[in-house]
């Protein structure tokens, strides 16, 4: 069966990138055997840099679902994910992840997220992308609220 879902979120692939609504990925979601999600990459239709096959996928499977969590599902996807899909699928706790090409065959395409890890390893003032920390002592009044909350949803 596993290569069926693979098969279904790489058909859907190639058919986004025929019809011109995005880059080459695509990604399925899978509870006891059924399809319950698909997602195909939206970046460039939408105007969205989060709109990624996976995060479409997790969002509609999400929603069909009616939680935030996606325990006992499987997501296939067309390529390893990305940072920012990695990040994403930790938060939603699918059972499995399947995916066909790897980072490196993203590189090659012209997809290369390397540069977001080295990031990642660089203190915060060294980054590429300015970050400027202000009103930390103000800010922490929200966690404060969300500590106290008795009736909080954790996740």
């Amino acid at each position: 069966m596993t290569n069926a879902f693979m098969q279904t979120a790489i058909d859907l692939s190639v058919r986004n990138v025929r019809e011109g609504r995005g880059g080459p990925f695509a990604a399925v979601v899978v509870k006891d055997g059924k399809m319950i999600a698909a997602g195909t990459n939206r970046v460039t239709s939408t105007n969205d840099p989060t709109a990624h096959a996976e995060i479409v996928a997790i969002r509609e499977a999400c929603r069909a679902l009616g939680t935030f969590q996606l325990h006992g599902c499987e997501i296939y996807t067309t390529c390893e994910p990305c940072p920012m899909c990695l990040g994403a699928i930790y938060w939603a706790r699918p059972a499995r992840v399947y995916y066909a090409a790897t980072a490196a065959d993203a590189a090659e395409a012209g997809f290369d997220d390397a540069f977001i890890y080295r990031e990642f390893a660089r203190p915060t003032g060294e980054r590429s992308i300015q970050m400027i920390q202000t009103m930390r002592e103000e800010s922490l009044a929200a966690f404060r609220e969300w500590a106290a909350k008795p009736d909080k949803i954790l996740y």
